[in-house]
């Protein structure tokens, strides 16, 4: 992909970031620091020209499949599905709020939303299902999954790793955002994490390790999903930072679900705008 386009990507992400900003402070809860480092990821897929699909048309048939598991990050991929044209950017100011369609996690009442996400260790499993019916349907959309790494604490997510790599499952790719931390303290004080890409090899995946910052890294590896002439699905793991784009957030286990007050919401704003 051109320089050019890369800088637009950039952008977006960053206006992305600050609309998340924005939202979570209004609504006086969200989990801002999941939903910052998954943007990138979510940048790359929905305007990086890797996802089919039709905002006019939600249901369209051939569409490819997007679960976001790490459903506690939905702030971000409902921003971008309003850009897009899914639903109406008035929904965003109501986020949270009552009558709102936008709750805290993704829910099927969402146009452009695949699956109810939100108990971690579900989302895997249900892209099995939809990549294992295009297979038996002869459909040649694609399932994309996006775990969060703290989620892979989970059994079921090695149950559906096992299924998918017996079944062949090619048309299904898993992308893990790896920020180190899961709800409460960093992720190597609760459980080993590390040598994830060996851990999905070992159960029969293609993986791959990138910067889950990287725009150019992140549209590289996701551009060739579509042609690779593997058998195995893959795992993109993408190494990302929590709470990525705001100095006093970035790794720090509170910000999981810390809501900005009126100084820490106009440092955060300054900083996102200058990035």
């Amino acid at each position: 992909m051109a320089t050019e386009q890369i800088l637009k990507l950039k952008e977006k992400a960053n206006w992305v970031r600050q609309r998340v900003l924005e939202m979570i402070t209004t609504a006086g809860k969200g989990h801002i620091g999941g939903a910052f480092s998954c943007t990138d990821i979510l940048t790359a897929l929905y305007y990086g020209g890797i996802l089919r699909f039709q905002a006019a048309d939600p249901k369209w048939i051939d569409r490819d499949r997007f679960i976001l598991s790490k459903g506690h990050s939905a702030a971000a991929l409902y921003v971008i599905l309003s850009d897009l044209g899914y639903f109406p950017s008035s929904e965003l100011s109501r986020f949270q709020k009552e009558n709102c369609i936008l709750g805290a996690h993704p829910s099927l009442k969402i146009p452009g939303i695949e699956a109810d996400t939100g108990s971690l260790g579900h989302g895997l499993g249900i892209g099995v299902g939809l990549a294992l019916s295009a297979k038996l349907g002869k459909k040649d959309f694609m399932t994309f999954v996006l775990l969060g790494d703290g989620e892979c604490c989970e059994g079921s997510i090695w149950e559906a790793a096992m299924f998918a790599s017996g079944r062949k499952l090619n048309n299904l790719v898993g992308i893990v955002d790896k920020n180190s931390l899961c709800s409460t303290d960093f992720l190597e004080n609760c459980v080993n994490m590390e040598q994830l890409e060996q851990r999905w090899k070992t159960f029969g995946w293609d993986a791959v390790t990138v910067d889950g910052h990287s725009l150019e890294e992140l549209v590289a590896v996701l551009s060739q999903t579509r042609s690779r002439q593997s058998e195995k699905p893959l795992m993109i793991i993408a190494n990302t930072v929590k709470s990525k784009g705001v100095s006093f957030m970035e790794g720090k286990p509170e910000w999981h679900h810390s809501v900005p007050n009126k100084e820490q919401f106009e440092i955060a704003k300054k900083e996102l705008s200058e990035e």
